[in-house]
């Protein structure tokens, strides 16, 4: 009865856990999304496509840094705490020298102010180094330090540019201040991720249960694994690939369609991303339980996220006018029927990214190579075999996504099999 009671306790704490990382996640999102619209009110034309431009390049310069979180957490889980300061360190130094470089061709071809893509690699170097912490929190199973430190991120990152918007300044000035603020960031995650200031997770082998392990089934840490540049870019590559494959439908539809078609396109998208990254706590959540072998683990986060997704499906198709009046307004109602389809799509990407995440985190090499394969697939497809239409580039993103999925779970689950017969050692 005890054990019971020492389970549900832990399963209430991790609850309470993933609840405290979804707010971190929609707060984050949130001051995403606060900075264009203040900057089409307080910024003219010119300066807000200037300051768009620089954002979505500090998007693409950040996956070293999400490379880095999952490496960096998959590595704790795994093999405890060793040292990843200095790793940590270079990448960042790394992406941000790279940004510097390329600073000037991006003002030449980009027509950029040169101070916002200098300013460019200062806040490049703070995104990734934050990926640092963030991973020990995740991978050490601190989630309620993580969702804190997910927010500080957040406003380290968006923070300045937000309050430059408001004092009325121009996107040099609001990029400067999010530079200050992301700097700003870093000593307060050092603190939240600090073994001092909350200690690592007892064994669970030795233990029993804990808030990251309920049912006090994770295999216990191997120690004396160091954690290499590899790795992380692995996972680099890993999270390139699942950036590249959840966007590529929207540039194909982009450059196949008719300007109103692909603008229709965009806002079925949406659909898309909100049936994607839903459930995408799950994955945060059991990375660390993949990286130590827990299939048990794997096996819910799985289910829980395909429930999350034909949920989504199924109130698309209930509500596929609702949807898309919500999201593009009365114009886009003739697409009703497609919302299904469109929330298909990230569901089963959802699927996918767990997936991937899985083979990451355990030292799989190649790990998001079918989602390559799939990307190549889903552009040829749409470029030589579909109909010029929303439903003809939305089809071929069904059927790669679909695609995509069976293999990453023929991979995934095929390596279970070998570990059973003996033919290739766990990792």
């Amino acid at each position: 009865m005890a054990q019971t009671t020492s389970r549900d306790v832990a399963r209430l704490r991790l609850g309470a856990a993933g609840a405290a990382v979804t707010v971190a996640t929609v707060l984050t999102n949130a001051l995403a999304y606060v900075v264009p619209m203040l900057g089409a009110r307080r910024l003219s034309a010119a300066e807000l496509g200037a300051l768009a431009t620089v954002l979505a390049l500090a998007a693409i310069a950040a996956v070293p840094g999400f490379g880095l979180q999952i490496a960096v957490a998959a590595h704790r889980a795994r093999s405890g705490a060793h040292g990843t300061g200095r790793l940590g360190l270079r990448t960042a130094a790394v992406t941000a020298g790279v940004t510097l470089a390329a600073a000037p061709a991006l003002t030449v071809a980009l027509r950029l102010p040169l101070a916002l893509t200098l300013l460019l690699a200062a806040t490049t170097f703070a995104t990734v180094l934050s990926g640092r912490w963030l991973g020990e929190l995740q991978g050490d199973q601190r989630f309620l330090r993580l969702a804190a430190a997910m927010v500080v991120v957040a406003v380290g990152r968006y923070g300045g540019l937000v309050v430059g918007l408001l004092l009325g300044q121009g996107p040099e000035l609001c990029l400067l201040l999010a530079t200050l603020t992301g700097l700003l960031a870093l000593p307060l995650l050092a603190r939240l991720a600090s073994p001092a200031a909350y200690p690592r997770p007892a064994d669970p082998a030795t233990s029993g249960p804990t808030a990251g392990d309920p049912a006090g089934t994770s295999a216990a840490p191997i120690t004396g694994t160091a954690l290499g540049a590899r790795q992380v870019m692995t996972a680099c590559g890993a999270t390139l690939a699942m950036l590249t494959i959840s966007y590529a439908d929207l540039i194909l539809a982009r450059q196949l369609l008719p300007a109103d078609a692909s603008g229709a396109y965009a806002v079925g998208a949406v659909l898309t991303k909100g049936a994607l990254w839903a459930p995408q706590v799950v994955t945060l959540l059991v990375l660390p339980r993949l990286a130590q072998g827990d299939r048990r683990a794997r096996l819910v986060a799985l289910a829980l996220i395909l429930a999350c997704g034909a949920v989504l499906v199924v109130s698309s198709a209930i509500g596929g006018e609702l949807a898309f009046r919500l999201v593009g307004g009365a114009d886009y109602l003739h697409l009703a029927g497609t919302a299904p389809m469109f929330a298909a799509v990230g569901a089963l990407y959802a699927v996918v990214f767990m997936l991937v995440n899985d083979r990451v985190a355990t030292g799989a090499r190649w790990p998001a190579a079918p989602l390559w394969l799939a990307t190549a697939g889903l552009a040829a497809g749409a470029a030589l075999l579909a109909p010029r239409t929303v439903t003809g580039v939305l089809i071929c993103s069904l059927t790669a996504a679909a695609l995509a999925a069976v293999v990453m779970a023929g991979l995934v689950f095929g390596r279970d099999d070998a570990d059973v017969r003996g033919t290739r050692p766990s990792p």
